[in-house]
């Protein structure tokens, strides 16, 4: 079986775990491929749900090698943490592989996050301050520090200085810092990279020869299409590519080994953080939305932005991952909904006393800015669907909303969440054939 990409179709927290789980057993391999700590995710094993951030999913399995790639920024101290975290609850981590070719995120990283976006004020971007983003700045500007650096202390101790020189003048002189001590910085990667060592692997080369030897990697990415720095709502976003083409620059493994694009969707859309969203409700709805479907960030525990589906983003997702599958979550959210909105287009005002109406995602952030949804209503339910097994199983206004969802989508609907539990979920397809 070729390589599974799996991937949020909105602003993230989808509930990627669901999809995981079907793929299941025929996993081989799980490899992350984007982000840093910033990307928190909740797997749930029996009565055991692990918080995670940095690690892929892969770990909770012993039967499964976790990978983190090369497209990730890994912050070693919060990967230690993690590690020591899960091997404190049982969970072996011994088969973990680093990419020694991903990029680190040091302390002044994490500072310089800090103080800019508190710099921005009313322009801030609504970052998490790990210094994720100075990190991949880093790497877009040659000064960055990869894995392998940390193993050399006279080239980790350059590399260090290089990207110290302008940052301890932009600390002292604009943002009224103390600069970043060099030797210090560089002696405390050298501690860490002792203990990340064990393992750092050509990880390239482990997941091709795997998919060679007929294995199924899973390419796990964080976030999600709309936090995408080339194709979100950009300045809105992460900084690096969640969209499937992320997972094979983020691994160095090739696109004609995928077989298969998945793509995550809620039955409504949350956002965290600042930036444009169309259908976010300000009102009981979206505090209704938000208590029903426990909205709050695993990383930040942030409250979530919360609104009705967004059909004109999820086409937007089908179109720029080529999606080959959607699975729909948190759908049993909506019980007790007497009418559900769906967002169909947007209409834009164009500041002259017209307005045009887009099915289609605005390329123009200032339109995207200024859409309104145009919603149609779909009847809602009451009955309890987490116990259906089946698609026939669920009543008929759910169905309804499920084939609409799926039409407006413009790809089919595979598998459906209808609760919390790990087998509250409908299989309308199998994911790995």
């Amino acid at each position: 079986m070729p390589g599974i990409i799996l991937i949020g179709a909105q602003w993230g927290d989808e509930g990627k775990g669901k999809a995981t789980d079907l793929i299941g057993t025929h996993v081989d391999y799980v490899a992350r491929f984007n982000g840093g700590n910033n990307a928190g995710h909740t797997v749930v094993v029996g009565d055991e749900s692990y918080a995670l951030h940095l690690l892929p999913s892969g770990v909770i399995n012993p039967n499964v090698t976790p990978v983190i790639g090369n497209g990730v920024v890994i912050d070693p101290e919060v990967l230690f943490e993690e590690i020591d975290g899960l091997q404190a609850r049982g969970v072996d981590c011994s088969h973990l592989l680093v990419s020694e070719e991903a990029h680190v995120i040091a302390p002044y990283h994490r500072v310089l996050d800090k103080v800019t976006e508190r710099f921005l004020g009313k322009h801030k971007i609504g970052t998490t301050g790990r210094g994720i983003g100075p990190a991949y700045a880093d790497k877009i500007n040659r000064v960055g520090i990869r894995v392998h650096d940390l193993f050399n202390e006279r080239h980790l101790h350059d590399k260090v200085e290089a990207s110290l020189h302008q940052k301890n003048q932009m600390l002292v002189k604009l943002y009224n810092r103390r600069p970043v001590d060099i030797d210090q910085t560089t002696k405390d990667l050298l501690a860490l990279g002792k203990r990340l060592k064990p393992y750092v692997a050509n990880t390239s080369l482990v997941l091709n020869e795997a998919l060679d030897a007929g294995k199924t990697v899973l390419f796990e990415g964080g976030q999600a299409t709309m936090l995408d720095v080339d194709h979100g709502t950009y300045p809105f976003v992460t900084s690096s590519n969640p969209t499937a083409g992320g997972a094979c620059t983020g691994t160095g493994v090739g696109p004609t080994k995928i077989a298969r694009v998945i793509g995550v969707s809620k039955a409504y859309v949350t956002r965290v953080g600042e930036g444009p969203f169309p259908t976010e409700l300000l009102d009981e709805s979206g505090e209704w939305l938000r208590q029903q479907g426990h909205e709050f960030g695993v990383t930040t525990g942030r409250p979530r932005r919360c609104g009705w589906f967004d059909a004109v983003v999820n086409r937007y997702a089908v179109q720029v991952n080529g999606l080959t599958d959607l699975v729909l979550t948190k759908l049993d959210v909506l019980t007790g909904l007497h009418e559900i909105p769906i967002c169909v287009a947007y209409d834009v005002d164009n500041g002259d006393g017209t307005h045009t109406r887009y099915d289609h995602m605005p390329v123009d952030q200032a339109e995207f800015t200024a859409a309104r949804p145009v919603y149609e209503t779909m009847p809602g339910w009451s009955e309890d669907i987490s116990k259906a097994r089946s698609f026939e199983d669920l009543p008929q206004t759910t169905q309804a909303y499920v084939k609409r969802l799926e039409e407006l989508s413009g790809c089919r609907i595979s598998a459906i969440g209808t609760g919390p539990q790990r087998d509250h979920i409908i299989s309308v397809r199998s994911l790995v054939d």
